[in-house]
């Protein structure tokens, strides 16, 4: 019986990389917390990580009976993701984004940043099955470093963000707000379009005989 299994850990760890994007959250964490002081945005960097990482890792453990007996859909799931992504999309497009900020930072690290940002339906599925792959305590404990090891690079990629911010300016973080509230909208709209082909595609005939 193996301690550790590496192969489990580096497939876990590269899918959860390229489904995170740690640096294509940056735009979107400057975007959200334009308002916000240096230490501020820190704290809500350091709180959309746990906050990713406690809700990803609750439902590997526990996501088949949660959503089995709650009869939720992991297509319900990301449906729910897309149009709650798609309010904070259109919130930054209209610049109403600050008035979602007035807890300090920390409204924007539970939602939509820690989740459904982060903690989307991706890397939830991509962990559950992650574990389903796993065998052993080797296996588990490969996914579990795998999944503290992305979301660490997510924690530097939004830790760091702020310098990112010096360089662009207000100007040029106010353009990148209305860039990236485009982008997030079409983000959005794709994950309800994808929950709702799944919809689909698992009932062709809607239900009837």
């Amino acid at each position: 019986m193996t301690l550790f299994d590496a192969t489990i850990f580096l497939s876990t760890f590269i899918t959860l990389v390229v489904i995170l994007d740690p640096p294509g959250a940056v735009p979107i964490f400057l975007a959200l917390t334009a308002s916000l002081s240096r230490q501020q945005r820190n704290v809500a960097a350091r709180r959309a990580s746990l906050v990713a990482l406690f809700v990803i890792a609750l439902f590997a453990l526990f996501g088949q009976q949660i959503l089995g007996y709650l009869h939720i859909s992991i297509q319900a799931l990301q449906g729910a993701g897309g149009l709650l992504l798609l309010l904070v999309a259109l919130e930054l497009l209209t610049g109403k984004e600050s008035d979602a900020l007035a807890d300090a930072g920390v409204n924007v690290a539970l939602v939509p940043l820690g989740t459904p940002l982060l903690a989307g339906p991706g890397a939830i599925v991509a962990t559950m099955l992650a574990v389903q792959r796993a065998q052993g305590p080797g296996g588990y404990l490969a996914v579990a470093a795998a999944l503290a090891a992305a979301m660490f690079l997510v924690f530097l990629a939004l830790r760091f963000a702020g310098r990112v911010r010096a360089v662009l300016r207000e100007s040029g973080t106010m353009l990148l707000t209305r860039i990236f509230g485009l982008l997030l909208s079409a983000i959005a709209v794709q994950m309800v379009a994808d929950a709702v082909r799944a919809f689909v595609l698992a009932d062709p005939v809607g239900g009837g005989s």
